[in-house]
């Protein structure tokens, strides 16, 4: 009778706890979920006979994945070039000098059904005073090579469902994962998409700046991400939910999979990343103990959301 009246207690504290942890931050969790699904010019250009523009949910470019559309226009003409091969090459550079870039598509589809060439970039850093980003673009058409670059903002992404993360594997190797659905959760099992990205070490010495093989990524391919999403509040226990399904990479290079999100609030999304040899790039598993009143355990692998 004592231990069903102890057990009573601890459930009755815990649901209390939980209670008033969600009332805390009820309003931040109504304002921090910006969604948006209309792509808009966020930046343009002009070179020669060519007015470029360039497209991002929101007219703007986030910190993490954004998907790029860009047309490119015969000012001559008037007509929109559907036949060119575009590149598109971002690159960072830091107080000291230094360049870098992040995960991109450098060779740009033509999408023949919307008319534009469709892309992704994954901005890894937001703009500052100290650093700043600019895309160098190259058109090649009818055997003519045109270059041009734009200096561009990155904002931060206030949507926490899309927030990524960068580490350096057990391999050694440098990786990127970023976050890309759902932009707003519901109380049930999602969709949850997420790219994954491998930088490429250079294997010859540096061209003429800049050069595209200096800042080469690649999607990863093959892999396997496994998910163990917790609520890692203290009120929560760190518990998880069911039927949850581990990413795999479909057709267009992205990794899909399921998450089931039982209650609104902070969730940690814990991963393991396991190549296609069964070697476990990055990721620690999490106890599966409920830890009422303490932090919840993550893993070495993680990402914060919040809906």
């Amino acid at each position: 009778m004592k231990f069903s009246y102890s057990l009573v207690m601890v459930i009755f504290i815990a649901i209390t706890s939980c209670t008033l942890d969600k009332t805390d931050y009820e309003a931040e969790i109504n304002t921090v979920v910006p969604e948006y699904y209309e792509f808009k010019e966020a930046a343009s250009l002009n070179s020669g006979a060519y007015h470029i523009s360039i497209e991002a949910l929101n007219g703007t470019f986030y910190k993490g994945y954004n998907e790029v559309h860009i047309t490119v226009t015969n000012t001559q003409t008037n007509e929109e070039q559907n036949g060119a091969d575009i590149t598109f090459l971002p690159i960072l550079t830091n107080e000291s000098g230094d360049a870098s870039s992040c995960p991109h598509k450098y060779n740009m589809a033509y999408d023949a059904e919307n008319g534009y060439y469709k892309g992704y970039v994954v901005f890894t850093d937001v703009s500052s005073s100290t650093n700043t980003w600019k895309l160098y673009l190259g058109i090649t058409n009818n055997n003519q090579v045109t270059t041009v670059n734009k200096d561009i903002t990155v904002a931060e992404q206030a949507n926490k469902n899309l927030n990524m993360t960068t580490f350096t594997g057990n391999d050694g190797a440098q990786y990127v994962i970023a976050l890309v659905a759902p932009q707003k959760p519901s109380v049930s099992e999602n969709e949850l998409v997420a790219g994954i990205y491998k930088y490429t070490e250079p294997d010859s010495p540096a061209g003429t700046f800049p050069d595209e093989t200096q800042f080469s990524y690649e999607e990863v391919a093959g892999y396997t991400l496994k998910l163990d999403p917790r609520m890692p509040e203290p009120s929560m226990g760190n518990h998880t939910s069911p039927n949850n399904q581990d990413l795999t990479q479909h057709d267009d290079g992205l990794y899909y999979g399921v998450v089931n999100y039982t209650m609104t609030g902070n969730w940690t999304l814990n991963f393991i990343l396991v190549n296609q040899n069964g070697f476990i790039v990055k990721g620690t598993t999490v106890p599966t103990t409920f830890t009422p009143g303490v932090d919840g355990v993550k893993s070495e692998l993680y990402i914060d959301i919040l809906f």
